[in-house]
């Protein structure tokens, strides 16, 4: 297993081995190169804290499973928030994501740039308003946001789970953002 040869995972902190990691750690990095067929830079730079890893993990694998979202959703809104973050790292991995649960190569430019103006149902464009306005303005939350999601059809339970990923993912970006996290170069051509 080898990192990208054009940069490292991170910039800011050294990328551990995988030799030498926990078990556990090292078990689910080489999971997810049998499953993606190659590491992506995130499992590398977040190896650098085993527990921290492992939290991460676990939460992420927890909102993508446990969820009254679809998987193209909860891609959208990771794209749409790291957008309005400028967080490079989850632009370009989501925004890969993102074209192939959306069967839509254009989706993640159009989410990272202004999802307001992207090719969207107003079902969609109302679970990226709240998701940007959560984002850039959450003490402003009122129920009437709520209500609105609602009146597209989204369940309370939805609603949270909208704001789990994007909480979430404003946690991801800063991350990223600290330790200059670089995108892998797969990640670009994935769902063209």
């Amino acid at each position: 297993m080898l990192e990208s040869d054009s940069e490292p995972a991170m910039t800011r902190f050294p990328v551990p081995e995988i030799e030498d990691l926990p078990d556990d750690v090292r078990e689910r990095i080489e999971a997810e190169e049998e499953d993606a067929g190659f590491v992506p830079n995130v499992f590398l730079a977040l190896a650098y804290r085993p527990s921290h890893f492992r939290a991460f993990f676990d939460y992420y694998d927890a909102l993508v499973a446990d969820t009254e979202l679809e998987r193209a959703e909860i891609e959208m809104i990771i794209v749409a928030v790291s957008g309005v973050n400028d967080c490079l790292y989850c632009t370009v991995a989501h925004g890969a994501l993102a074209r192939i649960y959306a069967d839509d190569s254009q989706i993640a430019e159009q989410l990272a740039t202004d999802h307001r103006t992207a090719d969207l149902s107003e079902t969609h464009r109302a679970m990226l308003d709240f998701a940007v306005k959560l984002t850039e303005n959450g003490p402003e939350i009122e129920e009437a946001d709520i209500e609105e999601l609602e009146s597209h059809g989204f369940s309370r339970r939805a609603v949270w789970d909208i704001g789990s990923v994007t909480a979430f993912f404003n946690l991801s970006n800063r991350l990223a953002h600290l330790a200059d996290m670089r995108p892998n170069e797969e990640f670009y051509t994935l769902g063209r």
